[in-house]
């Protein structure tokens, strides 16, 4: 007898839909092999059917002694991991007539990883399945309950989370009424947006760094942070995320679904509702960076897309991490390519670093001296290459806090409320501005032709500029860079036109680009 069902297999962050087809013979002799598996399975795959025969055993469910071929379609097409125990398993049960209404299993796509007691496991990438089902007019998706709340977010198709494939049998057998699950994803969405355990008003002082972090938030710039040990800066970037604007329905839909096919959603978790901050270790390897592997899944600067992606220590870095963000920054997605496969990843972050001045920490330190030997300090610097930099807008020097200022009570910072208020009405701005640019979202963004048309500087502008760059010895890769950040100095200030204020505020975030800066 021949059954078909469906599942489904993840390739990026979309869902490609499986046939699982299942034949079943005639009785096998003792001691013959009884099953065979084809269709480019790996060895998850394979390992499967020992899973599935223990599983059926002890869910007091039959698995006789008859050949069956199992053939998972499209056959080149690779496929990989322990998902597909549970649409076998039941494939096999309908072949077998151990299903009332064995048409009925193709209705679904089944997913799920079978334990020896018949219990199911959690599976990767619920939330591009569900897409691609709902899509492709499936009548619903059975998978472990832990992945319901998750699928559950696309609407119009029903979810069924079951716990073990004795309920899965019940369900298509019609003994056993389950509910499908429902999200209101809307509502669930907007009850948890930006919710966040930190806050800019727990950080003392430091108002010069909060205003530049500010205006990185308002125009989507990216930040390196240059100052010694304990000043604060990675306490300042742990803050970021709260001053961004919210995520809109379409970025946390985006966001997780990147989470959901690396594995990182919690359990009976359905939605991403605030903005991502990743902060790998330097020891990381730019495959774990940019993301990879035989089977390719998404990297840390992916898994901070729509969020902030944050090095800490940067020239600890080893320079070919370093080096592959360079693409990445500039285009917002990254492509991974091996010999059988291409997939694409988005990779659109904010990106902030921070680095000591020096080796010892203490390069123009107020109060404590370097211990650096002549020329280590630019070296030290000079680990971090010219074209990364370009890429990076604001260059903030960050001073230790004094003694005064951490103990002073009554003059509470700004929260991060009050911040982000000014943020979304600055990047309400710029939407209006891009709004015929698709590609075109913050300041951060502009390509040299919008430059041109939107940051028009006047004669007091063009002559401040130009002495900047004379006396300042600034590079000539500073210059869009000064003017995309007035231009959101701008904007913060509800300014149609860069004033000169704005400008000379733009200026003096560049201090990597001084020549001679760090000996």
């Amino acid at each position: 007898m021949l059954v078909k069902t469906f599942a489904s297999s993840i390739h990026g962050v979309d869902a490609t839909t499986i046939a699982v087809e299942v034949n079943t013979g005639s009785t096998v002799q003792a001691g013959k092999l009884g099953y065979q598996l084809v269709g480019l399975p790996d060895n998850a795959v394979k390992e499967g059917f020992a899973r599935i025969e223990a599983a059926l055993t002890n869910s007091k469910l039959k698995l006789p002694r008859i050949k069956i071929i199992v053939n998972l379609a499209p056959a080149d097409l690779p496929k990989q991991g322990s998902a597909y125990d549970l649409p076998i398993a039941l494939a096999v049960l309908a072949g077998t007539k151990q299903l009332k209404h064995p048409d009925s299993i193709s209705n679904y796509i089944i997913m799920g990883e079978l334990s020896l007691d018949g219990s199911l496991r959690p599976i990767k990438g619920a939330l591009p399945i569900a897409v691609q089902a709902r899509k492709e007019k499936f009548k619903g998706i059975i998978l472990p309950k832990e992945n319901a709340q998750e699928a559950a977010i696309v609407n119009d198709i029903e979810i069924y989370g079951v716990e073990n494939i004795r309920e899965a049998v019940d369900l298509l057998n019609g003994t056993q009424a389950l509910e499908p699950t429902e999200v209101k994803t809307r509502e669930l969405f907007f009850e948890n947006q930006s919710n966040y355990e930190v806050d800019f008003s727990e950080v003392k002082g430091q108002e010069n760094v909060k205003r530049a972090m500010e205006i990185a938030a308002a125009g989507g710039h990216n930040v390196v942070l240059v100052g010694p040990p304990g000043a604060g800066k990675t306490m300042l970037a742990r803050r970021f995320p709260t001053i961004l604007p919210p995520l809109t329905l379409h970025e946390a839909l985006e966001t997780t679904k990147i989470h959901s096919v690396a594995g990182l959603l919690p359990t009976n978790t359905s939605l991403v509702n605030t903005r991502p901050f990743r902060a790998p270790h330097h020891t990381v390897s730019d495959v774990a960076l940019v993301g990879g592997g035989s089977n390719p899944m998404p990297g840390e600067i992916s898994l901070a897309h729509n969020g902030v992606l944050f090095l800490d220590e940067m020239p600890e870095f080893k320079r070919s991490v370093l080096e592959v963000l360079r693409q990445p920054m500039e285009e917002g997605r990254v492509t991974i390519s091996r010999a059988k496969i291409s997939v694409d990843y988005s990779s659109d972050f904010v990106f902030i670093g921070s680095l000591n001045p020096c080796p010892c920490g203490y390069y123009n330190h107020p109060s404590k001296d370097c211990s650096c030997a002549p020329g280590i300090v630019s070296r030290y610097l000079n680990r971090i290459s010219g074209p990364l930099l370009d890429r990076i807008d604001l260059h903030v020097e960050v001073t230790p806090v004094s003694y005064d200022e951490l103990a002073k009570r009554g003059n509470k910072s700004e929260s991060s409320k009050d911040v982000l208020e000014r943020v979304v009405k600055a990047r309400q701005l710029q939407t209006n501005r891009f709004e015929k640019n698709k590609n075109i979202h913050c300041n951060a963004q502009m390509t040299g032709k919008l430059i041109r048309e939107y940051c028009q500087l006047d004669s007091i502008g063009n002559e401040l500029l130009k002495n900047a760059m004379e006396r300042l010895q600034l590079s000539a890769r500073a210059y869009d860079r000064i003017i995309k950040v007035a231009r959101t100095v701008a904007d913060l200030h509800g300014s149609y036109n860069i004033q000169q204020s704005h400008l000379a505020e733009a200026i003096q975030y560049r201090s990597l680009d001084r020549e001679g800066w760090g000996g």
